[in-house]
Formats: C-alpha cells, structure tokens, sequence
C-alpha cells in the first residue's frame, strides 16, 4: 500500500497514485526481459529513461505500475515524439529529475532542489551522490551490449530521505 503521506506530481498535475518506490529502467531497446518486470513488481510508479526501443514496452510496464518515460536517442517515430526529453516527478518534498543522457544535463541540482537526478544512455548502473542530489542511472535492462550486467534499479522515497539499489538479473538471453 503506498504511503498516503506522498503526493506525486508529474507535469504540474496531481497523479492518483501515490508512490513511495520508484521502479527505474533504460535502454530496453525494444526488449522487456521477465526479469525486469519481476525486480519492478511491487513499484508505486516506473520510470523509464529513455531508449525503449517500441511503445509495447512502456504498455507492458503499465499492467506493472504508472509510468513515466523520456526519450532517448534511440527513439524514433510518432510515439517517441509524444515522450518529453526531460522530465521532472514530484513526490511530497522530493523532485526527481529525469533525461537519458547525464551529458544533456545542464542544471545545479542543488539550486534547483533536486533529490534525485535519473538517466540512462551509457548502459554502465550506478549510483553517485553529488552535493544534496543522488544521480542513479539503472543500467540497460534491454539486450546486453559491452559485456555489462542486465540491471533496473529502485528508488525509495521516505518523507524526508531517499535510497537507491541497482537490481542485477540474470541474464537469459
């Protein structure tokens, strides 16, 4: 039961939902792996950062949970130009700022209160801390390039603090 205690906020408009875990994934490349939805079950909200591949993919994560999604720069056609490039969710206090790739970003998280700042492009999971603002890039959930692990990540939102967990899966294919 997510935490009634949160009001997410995605384009300035209130979302019925009202989540605590933040499922993130990027670069499917038009490939959701039984895996990733399995690590994403139990997310409030999925954010997807960029490079879904095909539209089926963000309606598989929807039976999942609400989604958000950005396009990267693997994203083309009719649908992916309905994706914004960056995006900004609200969860109570807290303000995620979401693009694909980190080298497009080109704001002080800090002076604009960021806690989190999601991406993804370079395929390489990971999470930094930098000054107030966590930066999580989930990794490549889609087909394996560059001998990289297949991961998602989450984010976990409390009232006043926020913490982030790569998720490795196995690779099948």
């Amino acid at each position: 039961m997510p935490n009634a205690a949160l009001v997410c906020k995605t384009f300035g408009k209130h979302v019925s939902s009202l989540p605590n875990i933040i499922g993130l994934i990027s670069d499917t490349h038009g490939l959701i792996r039984p895996e990733a939805l399995d690590a994403l079950r139990g997310s409030d909200l999925i954010i997807h950062c960029g490079d879904v591949g095909k539209p089926a993919i963000l309606d598989t994560l929807r039976r999942i949970a609400p989604v958000r999604a950005v396009r990267g720069n693997n994203d083309a056609g009719a649908w992916a130009r309905r994706l914004p490039s960056s995006d900004m969710v609200e969860i109570g206090s807290h303000k995620i700022y979401v693009l694909h790739n980190l080298s497009e970003f080109d704001l002080d998280p800090d002076a604009a209160g960021f806690t989190a700042v999601v991406f993804g492009h370079s395929h390489k999971a990971g999470i930094e801390r930098q000054g107030g603002a966590l930066f999580i890039n989930p990794g490549s959930a889609g087909p394996r390039r560059f001998k990289l692990p297949i991961t998602v990540a989450t984010l976990t939102i409390r009232s006043r603090r926020c913490a982030a967990r790569i998720i490795p899966l196995p690779l099948s294919k």
